[in-house]
């Protein structure tokens, strides 16, 4: 949402944009966070309390743009597998240190310059160039916004950007800074290379029994039969409540009205916008950009940048002046618009990049919605049947007795180690929470009942264990085998890597390249002018990192990818980064500057939250996510 407002209301939000990409503060979330301490707070800095309602509110705006990020409803167990309930409590305790230290500083400002900068702005000025009323309560209308609640939030976001400007008007990058990563980001190289063929160069002779029993005494972890456990195990995943659900049509039908417009995909469009003054303006300027054969350079000459222009790829519903809104989607691809009278600001409008929108009907979707009105209802269907089965155990049924009750998958396991593998070396489970519950079932102690496992899914595992199988060695006459092709491998992989080693150092000594390719087994091959971050085929990472750590004509090797074989190459040819262009050199420097005041700005308020202390309520954290029970 805001920027979607920044668009349409201007500079006094885009002032902040920093603070808010730093500390990512909710918006419209959290403006009346910081007032009126009440019991049962969220969370607490100092004495700032954040209140359940705002955290709320926080949490569903952002869900709601994750969501439209990735083009589907996230649900509620998705939002926490992205952790999104704890990166929007950490963004409103960031907000609220920041406001805690403002208010310890005695820094604030009155309702009345917050009007008189209201009443200057342009961006709530009239066609006749003065405050319109009109246009402001019109911005505040499509926003949700009361007029109280806007000079609140605005009065808050001021104060917070005078502390923010004074400790971020101190960070500056220095030109050395800008050139050494320009130097660094730009340089190329080019470089020659072949892969050995193991079997060309390395011989490993059939080792005597006595080496393998030396390395197998030397290394007898390696080949230890792991502790075992005998479990049974009660899965109640969420796919086994799901078929106890029950929709009806008409509740299906109901949701799909609901929410309609979550399945539509609106039509999508990118939109240069050239603001002016007053009509006269726009009509002399439409007189040229309607003849230009490029749009963006007639624009320029004009006094536009791009970045002035492109209000970027946008719906309808993004543009927040209507009539603006109207007119950029009545638009041809590439056409240009006569000038456009809006709320604020008379504009022309240019669309490009046009992706038409498309509309769901109820039968094309009723499978969807029905799928996630059971999802929803899952949770609550979980949580009764968990709590069936605590009564069974609790009543001094066994897990066998009450799986059959409840019809839950039962499974008893002679024979499992910590990595859910059984006696013949495969898996026992198919389930991807396997590792959790091992952790569990090995973490348990023999005859005593273990707390339910919960499921990724939000689903519930019970176990109960009945018998301890300690780890033991294993004779050496049972794995010689092993030990063996143990050996082998790690003799092979040092006689590869003395091989490669000579190689190279006959490479370095000015032995032609091709010749050492053709006793190895190889072929050599050259890549094109390759920055830090190319990946060019046959080449790792490891290898590029490498061939731009060393001096021209100097050479190395590194695993291949597969790590069965090496790769040897030499550097052939180092082309130095030519001096940054201004445009380079700003755009650097603009890039090292954000980083540097994210840097500063997230060291002071991490400096803030300790100074004033942190506390969250872990219980209503829970309840405010509808969580049946605590699970942090």
């Amino acid at each position: 949402m805001l920027d979607t407002l920044r668009r349409g209301a201007g500079n006094w939000l885009s002032k902040g944009l920093l603070f808010l990409l730093v500390i990512a503060f909710a918006v419209w979330g959290v403006a009346d966070v910081f007032r009126g301490y009440g019991q049962g707070s969220l969370a607490q800095v100092g004495k700032t309390e954040i209140s359940a309602d705002q955290f709320q509110q926080a949490y569903q705006n952002e869900l709601n743009q994750l969501s439209a990020q990735v083009g589907r409803r996230i649900t509620p167990e998705q939002a926490r597998m992205f952790q999104l309930d704890q990166r929007v409590l950490q963004r409103l305790i960031g907000t609220a240190a920041l406001d805690t230290q403002t208010k310890q500083l005695g820094m604030g400002m009155s309702t009345q310059t917050i009007a008189e900068s209201i009443r200057t702005d342009p961006n709530f000025a009239g066609v006749d160039g003065k405050f319109s009323k009109q246009a402001f309560d019109g911005v505040l209308r499509q926003n949700g916004l009361s007029e109280a609640g806007y000079l609140a939030m605005r009065q808050r976001e001021d104060v917070r950007e005078q502390l923010t400007d004074s400790i971020l008007s101190s960070v500056s990058v220095p030109q050395t800074y800008v050139e050494a990563l320009h130097k660094y980001r730009e340089e190329s190289r080019v470089v020659q290379f072949f892969k050995i063929e193991p079997e060309k160069l390395v011989k490993v002779a059939e080792p005597e029994e006595s080496k393998l029993r030396e390395y197998y005494e030397a290394n007898k972890r390696q080949f230890m039969t792991p502790a075992y456990r005998k479990i049974v195990l009660l899965m109640m995943p969420r796919d086994a409540v799901k078929p106890l659900v029950t929709v009806t049509d008409d509740e299906i039908k109901a949701a799909f009205e609901d929410g309609k417009d979550k399945f539509n995909t609106p039509e999508k469009r990118r939109v240069l916008q050239l603001a002016f003054k007053d009509k006269a303006a726009a009509d002399a300027a439409y007189a040229t950009l309607s003849k230009a054969p490029n749009f963006i350079e007639a624009a320029g000459k004009l006094g536009y940048k791009d970045s002035d222009i492109d209000l970027g790829v946008v719906t309808k519903r993004d543009l927040i002046d209507s009539k603006i809104a109207e007119a950029a989607f009545g638009l041809k691809k590439d056409e240009v618009s006569r000038p456009v009278e809006g709320q604020f600001t008379t504009v022309i409008l240019r669309a490009t990049d046009i992706t038409p929108g498309t509309n769901k009907t109820f039968d094309d979707v009723k499978a969807q919605v029905k799928d996630q009105l059971v999802d929803e209802r899952a949770g609550k269907e979980l949580q009764a049947m968990h709590d069936k089965v605590e009564d069974e155990r609790a009543a001094g049924k066994t897990l066998k007795d009450a799986a059959a009750k409840l019809n839950l998958t039962f499974k008893e396991i002679e024979a499992v180690d910590r990595a859910g593998l059984g006696a013949d070396g495969k898996p026992v489970l198919d389930h991807p929470d396997t590792a959790r519950i091992m952790n569990g079932v090995f973490a348990a102690a023999l005859g005593v009942e273990a707390e339910a496992v919960e499921l990724s899914d939000r689903g519930f595992a019970w176990f109960d264990v009945l018998g301890t199988t300690p780890e033991k060695e294993k004779p050496f006459d049972t794995i010689k085998a092993d030990v063996k092709t143990t050996w082998m491998e790690i003799e092979k992989a040092k006689a590869l890597g003395e091989a490669a080693a000579g190689l190279v150092s006959r490479l370095i000594k000015g032995e032609p390249i091709e010749t050492l390719a053709k006793e190895a087994g190889g072929v050599v091959e050259k890549t094109p002018a390759i920055k830090r971050t190319t990946s060019p085929p046959g080449l790792t990472a490891d290898a590029v990192r490498q061939a731009f750590a060393l001096p021209i004509g100097a050479a190395s090797s590194s695993p291949t990818a597969d790590n069965k074989s090496r790769t040897v190459f030499r550097v052939a040819e180092v082309t130095p980064a030519a001096a940054p262009t201004k445009e380079e050199a700003d755009k650097l420097r603009g890039e090292m500057l954000r980083g540097m005041q994210a840097d500063a700005l997230n060291a002071y308020v991490a400096g803030l939250q300790k100074r004033y202390g942190v506390t969250v309520n872990n219980a209503v954290l829970s309840q405010t996510l509808g969580l049946d029970r605590q699970t942090r």
